[in-house]
């Protein structure tokens, strides 16, 4: 039976006093001795997690849970006050981000694997097949939007702005010969919105999760090489030498789960090590 507790978008605000309280009062997620609980996206970051809960935690005299998160702010904040000991969902731009924007101080501990963005579409099979006007559904927040934005100007849809970073956003667009129109939506929304819109730029682990195979199903897919947007297990500074943490770490970036990553999602989603 898995260990994971699922906490939705829609109770993430009513918890948010309660994790508040918890960290005041010492939570067992920080204590070396008790379950390490990780805070993850349910795919693919919850169901790897799962797999070595199931298949090599106990051998390593790992006692793991995962909580299942379906935002990309509340595993920080738990991460941060201590409601959970680790969290694995994030890449170094995005966390780089958070931490200047909140205050945080949340760092890697060890990259485990990649899921390309993609751009996907229920009415055309190319990309350069999309209309004059069309419009694109992209996230919103700050760094999965440049990502975004990035995926479309290396595809030729757009010219961004020379030397733009990790803060762009469709200002920045110097050359646009599609017209393309620019939805900004929640990321975990961008699969939902496929309907209503003509494209959606989707990070890996939503399209997974709305059934869209990356490898298969989209237009224009994020290349791995140099990729900066690997996800990793992530701790509060200072618990990085947690023995829970190590043990995770190792288990994370065995080849036990290369075979499982690469089995399960046949190319949607890239082992890192």
């Amino acid at each position: 039976m898995r260990n994971t507790a699922k906490i939705t978008t829609a109770v993430l605000a009513a918890g948010a006093l309660t994790l508040g309280l918890t960290a005041c009062g010492g939570d067992s997620s920080s204590a070396t001795d008790g379950p390490l609980i990780v805070a993850a996206s349910p795919v693919p970051h919850a169901e790897i997690l799962t797999y070595v809960k199931d298949n090599l935690a106990k051998k390593e005299g790992l006692d793991l849970e995962v909580k299942e998160f379906t935002d990309y702010v509340t595993p920080n904040t738990a991460t941060q006050d201590g409601s959970v000991g680790a969290n694995y969902f994030q890449n170094k731009p995005y966390l780089d981000d958070f931490n200047k924007k909140n205050g945080t101080d949340i760092v890697p501990v060890v990259t485990v694997h990649l899921e390309p963005l993609g751009l996907y579409s229920r009415t055309v099979k190319k990309a350069d097949d999309l209309k004059s006007g069309a419009t694109v559904a992209i996230p919103n927040d700050t760094v999965n939007e440049a990502r975004a934005l990035k995926l479309l100007a290396a595809n030729g849809l757009i010219t961004l702005k020379a030397g733009v970073g990790n803060e762009a956003t469709p200002s920045d667009i110097t050359k646009n010969p599609k017209n393309l129109k620019f939805k900004e939506l929640e990321a975990a929304q961008t699969p939902r919105s496929l309907d209503d819109v003509d494209a959606a730029v989707v990070n890996g682990n939503y399209a997974i999760e709305s059934d869209l195979k990356p490898a298969q199903d989209a237009l224009v897919l994020e290349s791995p090489k140099n990729n900066p947007y690997g996800n990793f297990l992530a701790v509060k500074k200072g618990n990085e030498d947690d023995p829970r943490v190590k043990k995770l770490a190792k288990l994370l970036t065995s080849p036990e789960v290369k075979k499982f990553i690469q089995d399960k999602y046949a190319g949607s989603v890239l082992a890192s090590f």
